[in-house]
This record gives C-alpha cells, sequence and structure tokens, in this order.
C-alpha cells in the first residue's frame, strides 16, 4: 500500500513537473500594451517576470515614484514605446511560450516567457531597451538575471531609466499652443 502511494506521488510529481514546463507556440495577433499580448488560439499572454508602464496613471505610479524616482509623465511616454516597440517587434509573428510555475495570473492570462523566431527572449530585450522593469513581487526562474540586465539598462539610462532633461518654458509657447498641446506657430525660447 505505502509502495503504491509512493508510485503515485512521484508520477503526480512528475506530471506537476512537466506542466510546469510546457512550451507553446502561435502567432500574436493584438498588442494590449507593453507586457501582454494576444496569441492566436491561445489567449491573452502576460510576459512573465517583467512590468511595463501604464498607459493611464495607475497605482504602480506611486511605485516607481518612490523606488526610482520616475515620474509619471515620462511612465506615460514609456508605456507608448513599449506597445509601439511590440507592435513593431511581434505583431504577425508565431513565436514560443515558455511557461515557469503558474501558468496563469489572477487574471487569466498565461504568464510566459516569449521567444522570437530568432531564439531571443522577448522579455529579456524589453528590460534591455528600458521599456519596462522587473516584475519583484514573486520569484520566477530568470528574477537574478532579469535585475542584471535591469540594472544594466539604469546604468546607460535606457527608456524608463533616462533622466529627463528640464523642459524650457516660454510664455508665447504655453499660449501659442492649440488644444492637443502642439504649436500654433514657430516659436522662440527665452
Amino acid at each position: 500500500m505505502q509502495r503504491n502511494f509512493f508510485l503515485l506521488l512521484i508520477m503526480l510529481f512528475l506530471l506537476i513537473s512537466s506542466a510546469s514546463a510546457a512550451e507553446l507556440t502561435g502567432k500574436v495577433i493584438w498588442v494590449y500594451d507593453g507586457d501582454t499580448l494576444k496569441v492566436e488560439n491561445i489567449g491573452k499572454v502576460r510576459l512573465l517576470g517583467i512590468d511595463a508602464p501604464e498607459y493611464k496613471a495607475s497605482s504602480r505610479d506611486h511605485f516607481y515614484k518612490k523606488n526610482f524616482n520616475i515620474e509619471a509623465n515620462q511612465l506615460r511616454r514609456i508605456a507608448q514605446q513599449a506597445k509601439k516597440y511590440l507592435m513593431a517587434k511581434v505583431k504577425g509573428q508565431t513565436v514560443r511560450l515558455v511557461f515557469d510555475g503558474n501558468q496563469k495570473d489572477k487574471y487569466n492570462r498565461f504568464l510566459a516567457y516569449v521567444y522570437l523566431p530568432d531564439g531571443r527572449m522577448l522579455n529579456r530585450i524589453l528590460l534591455e531597451r528600458g521599456l519596462a522593469t522587473v516584475f519583484r513581487r514573486d520569484p520566477f526562474q530568470h528574477k537574478k538575471d532579469f535585475l542584471t540586465i535591469e540594472k544594466r539598462a539604469q546604468n546607460k539610462q535606457r527608456g524608463v531609466w533616462k533622466k529627463s532633461s528640464p523642459q524650457k518654458f516660454s510664455l508665447f509657447n504655453f499660449w501659442s499652443q492649440n488644444s492637443d498641446g502642439h504649436p500654433l506657430l514657430p516659436t522662440t525660447t527665452y
């Protein structure tokens, strides 16, 4: 009886291990934002271990400001850049998804490392470019590597880590903008 129970436990362990190491492939058909894609016949996929800034103000803004002194306007700019990068890089491409631990998050999105057709990991590329930061809350296999990559991007002032230069202010510029903030006439800064 104990032997059967022991064998059952081993089989269960092997089943769980193989499920967590599962891989899927599919074509990226939509880019939601800088860290979430839609893959054909799979669904929503959140890039595991990274966090790209949000398009709109969110509770994460406070985290970025408190921990990294990154302003909200810079987060919005990087959010746009990250989405544009993903659209250019992966939309329409067949990618390979590799899972690590939990396959889905609380929003029912798949959590995966996303590999491009050339074999490079998209999660890493976004960190290298400073278009995302390491998601620190949960453990994952590549966390140490991702933190090293993030630190390199920070030292090179890439993307979100770039020090913002102070904006020059001109009353003429302020009063000569349309409702979208674009200049109506060429301006001079004093």
